[in-house]
């Protein structure tokens, strides 16, 4: 493993960096998606270099479509990079952790994860610097990525996100959200709805479902709906679950509107209809994108983005009536 480059001079040049580096890695990133669409039907370039193994491991639950894109982000620069990748994933934290030795245990060249509950990648993590296998992390774990030893970070900053929906919903007239979350315990999930709580100025309320189970997840929302009909925002955390709060907005007889964090093609036509008022973007494949092309570079040329002392930002950008129509052509795709 590399010993990271001391930090800069202050900590206002560190984010002015690590915001060009996000800019640059992220039109970098678009134009390499836009690449391998056009020369599909001709053959996608690869890269020159020895195969090398990739293991990419999330805390995706079974269905969730959104892990979808990360995959295909991740599978593209495979493809470019001449990568043999391995994608394997578990909900429970104690299961991810198993997964990732299981890839430290298989010599892979290196490994890329998320951190939705960053204590249980420890010993994982540990034990893949143990074995010189370099590690980055992706999606969740903004917060803890550097202490637990890994390489760069691809993601959103999701406090900063969820403020920046609380001042959207101030702006948009709202008094009072509730805010839903589907993961007890996810540090991504709950710095959304807390960064909601911190910026908006009417009341926030917190509702905790389990997310694995659709009609639970209904039900728990319409109930909500109807025993407080002053709700007047319901934000969830995940495209689906915007889908499922829109049925129980009608279900309940609310009058609440519906925003949600996260993207996928049938999310895009519920913005476009109105069903849904906005959604955050994160650009899921381009972090699985770039987390892959990350460990190539760093096993064939020393690189590490944001030198590994500042995250690459993927987001926040909302999609809304007005701009979607420019990213659903990439969703009806599968790469927004």
């Amino acid at each position: 493993m590399n010993t990271p480059p001391p930090p800069p001079a202050s900590h206002r040049s560190a984010r002015v960096a690590a915001l060009v580096a996000a800019v640059c890695l992220l039109a970098a990133g678009c134009s390499a998606a836009d690449a391998t669409s056009d020369s599909a039907k001709g053959g996608v370039g690869r890269a020159g270099t020895a195969r090398l193994k990739v293991a990419l491991v999330t805390h995706a639950s079974p269905g969730d479509t959104f892990w979808d894109l990360v995959k295909k982000g991740a599978e593209d620069a495979a493809a470019k990079d001449n990568i043999d990748l391995t994608y394997a994933n578990d909900s429970d934290a104690a299961g991810q952790a198993e997964l990732v030795r299981d890839a430290v245990r298989q010599k892979v060249d290196g490994i890329a994860v998320t951190l939705a509950k960053p204590q249980a990648m420890k010993g994982p993590i540990a034990a893949a610097k143990a074995a010189d296998t370099p590690v980055v992390g992706l999606n969740s774990g903004i917060d803890s990525w550097q202490s637990e030893g890994v390489l760069e970070f691809f993601g959103q900053d999701e406090s900063l996100a969820g403020r920046a929906v609380g001042d959207k919903l101030d702006a948009l007239k709202a008094k009072h959200a509730l805010c839903v979350i589907h993961e007890r315990g996810n540090v991504a999930l709950e710095a959304r709805c807390a960064g909601v709580k911190k910026t908006f100025d009417g009341r926030t309320d917190m509702l905790y479902v389990e997310g694995t189970d659709t009609n639970a997840t209904a039900a728990a929302i319409t109930a909500k709906l109807r025993q407080d009909p002053t709700i007047d925002e319901v934000v969830t955390l995940g495209a689906q679950f915007a889908l499922t709060a829109v049925k129980s907005v009608q279900q309940s007889g609310s009058r609440a509107h519906v925003a949600t964090f996260d993207l996928n093609q049938d999310l895009v036509r519920a913005v476009q209809s109105g069903a849904v008022q906005f959604a955050v973007d994160q650009q899921p494949y381009l972090q699985g994108y770039l987390a892959v092309d990350a460990l190539w570079l760093y096993r064939t040329n020393g690189n590490t983005s944001g030198g590994g002392v500042s995250p690459v930002l993927t987001g926040p950008a909302f999609v809304t009536k007005g701009n979607v129509a420019s990213v659903a052509r990439y969703a009806a795709r599968g790469t927004r």
